[in-house]
């Protein structure tokens, strides 16, 4: 069998953002950087499940992190992940042929 290249990376991608918080993270840094506490704040998750999910994000290089004295603000590394995310969220709320494919939990 013939592999694409970078379909293995592009399958840990989708993985690592297969998890609701982890987009919820995602889509919170696309608009700014931001501390723990802040996405704490945002999200309503506990500040030791966020910083869960950033460390995930961080081994996978999708959120860095930079440190200014005792504080650390987290960002995207790189831009394209929040259009990924965009454009998933997107699909799932266009109407049309497939739509209920996907449905939201209840």
């Amino acid at each position: 069998m013939h592999k694409e290249n970078g379909l293995d990376r592009a399958a840990q991608l989708f993985k690592v953002l297969g998890n609701e918080s982890r987009l919820w993270l995602v889509r919170a840094l696309g608009n700014e950087p931001m501390t723990v506490g802040a996405l704490t704040d945002l999200t309503g998750m506990s500040q030791p499940l966020v910083s869960q999910h950033l460390k995930t994000l961080r081994q996978t290089g999708l959120v860095t992190a930079n440190r200014r004295g005792k504080a650390v603000t987290y960002g995207l590394a790189d831009e394209h992940v929040a259009h990924v995310v965009a454009d998933a969220l997107v699909h799932v709320q266009e109407p049309g042929p497939g739509s209920g494919s996907l449905t939201e939990k209840e």
